[in-house]
């Protein structure tokens, strides 16, 4: 099935007030900043597979996150593709534009539905011009989305399918609302690099220790401190120093 691409939806003007903007970095601006930005930022839904950011393609808005979950990934030359972060209502689509870089290799699709505030990239880059208060917490959180990349990279090179699902889904109950995480085997497989029997090993792992239930197409976190320690050192630092940067990232931080 072709990738669908996100389509410009009609613009629904909003002009959020700090405390019921959603995503984490927003609420973490100084007022000022974020009245500069409500009026250009627009509402838009984030349809399940859509695609916001295209690799190797100018990137001409930024999504702040409100719901849902996206997938950063990149392709190899083998054909494969390896997820490399997920973002969700603590960051931004695309983090690269702060540092001044115009396109990546990475594609930016929507894993589970929701909605996001949308900017044209020209009045961020204004606004980052104009306020070195909204450019330094930016860059803050680019060096918090590096650090989740590397902990990725070190924890499928050093960590068990176990460990690793653990930390996938700590990372994904961070970034939604409730329990309940409407995943399937088959996008486990593919975000974790790890073939479909290997998931369903793992799944059943943490199931049987009480950390998971699971049905058809859905997963429900039953003990987040066990797969915390689960987890180990793969999950936690990054977290930290998010909320030492940035601000919380969960609702209850």
């Amino acid at each position: 099935m072709d990738t669908l691409v996100l389509q410009d939806p009609p613009l629904i003007p909003t002009a959020p007030a700090q405390p019921t903007v959603q995503n984490r970095l927003l609420r973490a601006l100084a007022p000022e900043d974020l009245d500069g930005l409500r009026p250009h930022l627009e509402s838009v839904p984030l349809d399940l597979g859509a695609r916001i950011a295209a690799a190797n393609t100018p990137i001409q808005r930024v999504y702040f996150l409100e719901s849902g979950l996206a997938s950063v990934s990149l392709a190899t030359g083998e054909g494969v593709r390896l997820e490399v972060a997920i973002l969700g209502r603590e960051g931004m689509v695309s983090p690269a534009l702060v540092l001044g870089v115009d396109r990546t290799p990475f594609d930016t699709e929507i894993r589970v539905a929701g909605h996001a505030l949308r900017l044209e990239a020209d009045l961020l880059r204004s606004a980052m011009a104009r306020s070195e208060a909204l450019r330094a917490l930016l860059l803050r959180y680019v060096q918090v989305a590096n650090l989740w990349t590397s902990q990725t990279a070190l924890s499928n090179r050093r960590h068990k399918t176990e460990e690793r699902l653990a930390r996938w889904l700590l990372l994904v109950h961070d970034r939604l609302d409730g329990d309940d995480l409407a995943i399937t085997h088959e996008i486990l497989s593919t975000m974790l690099g790890v073939h479909r029997p290997g998931v369903t090993v793992a799944v059943h792992e943490l199931e049987s220790g009480g950390m998971i239930a699971t049905r058809r197409g859905l997963i429900t976190i039953l003990d987040r401190d066990k797969l915390v320690r689960l987890a180990g050192t793969s999950y936690g630092f990054a977290e930290a120093e998010y909320e030492r940067l940035v601000g919380p990232l969960r609702e209850d931080a």
